[in-house]
């Protein structure tokens, strides 16, 4: 049986958001709920995840801070943000959280596809990175990654919840208040940022559209 997919239009108190996808795994793992895809957004606050260094809260009054249980460390969310929170039961799929991440992972990939951007991964950074090579190279004379994706879950009794993130126009301002993920060096873009004229409708179309080519259903 395929997802249920919702879309909130309004923004979603992060509290608000972990206490439904908290219910709602639980309802999947007794059979009582389909699996779900939940799209939304949320207003500006940084999460916490299960691996984050204080130390890379550079600004910690500048937005509300919430400590997650998914993995990963510190993430921005805000406006102009697409947020997938994905609620699957890893018993039906496959009971492999290395395998689910991947299919996160290609998934988000398949979607920048649709807008010709070309999302890449990078050994020892979480997440999806678009090269730069328009931007001043990095000190060791590589090409600098900007991040346009970040992916975080947390996994109970093999259902899934939590998911990934993409940026179509937040103010990316407000990732300077952290160290993005742990990583120092590279910066963060987004669609609209790469110059695509791309809103949230048009990139829940593309998730859509790209999700039976990774999960087939």
């Amino acid at each position: 049986m395929s997802p249920e997919w919702q879309v909130s239009a309004a923004p979603v108190a992060y509290e608000v958001a972990v206490a439904a996808m908290e219910a709602r795994v639980d309802a999947i793992r007794r059979g009582e709920a389909r699996e779900l895809v939940w799209l939304l957004e949320h207003p500006p606050l940084y999460t916490a995840g299960t691996s984050a260094r204080d130390a890379d809260l550079l600004e910690p009054a500048r937005f509300p801070v919430h400590r997650a249980g998914r993995g990963g460390q510190f993430t921005y969310h805000g406006p102009g943000q697409r947020v997938a929170y994905c609620l699957f039961d890893l018993r039906r799929r496959k009971s492999d959280v290395r395998a689910y991440v991947g299919a996160l992972e290609r998934w988000t990939i398949a979607a920048l596809a649709r807008f010709n951007v070309r999302g890449e991964l990078r050994e020892g950074r979480v997440g999806v990175w678009v090269a730069r090579p328009d931007k001043p190279r990095l000190p060791d004379g590589s090409v600098r990654d900007d991040k346009i994706a970040a992916i975080g879950v947390r996994i109970r009794h093999w259902v899934s919840f939590h998911g990934l993130s993409i940026n179509v126009e937040p103010d990316l301002g407000h990732y300077a208040g952290i160290v993005p993920c742990g990583i120092a060096g590279h910066g963060v873009t987004s669609l609209v940022d790469l110059g695509l004229p791309v809103t949230l409708a048009d990139l829940d179309e593309a998730l859509r559209a790209s999700f039976a080519e990774v999960f087939g259903d």
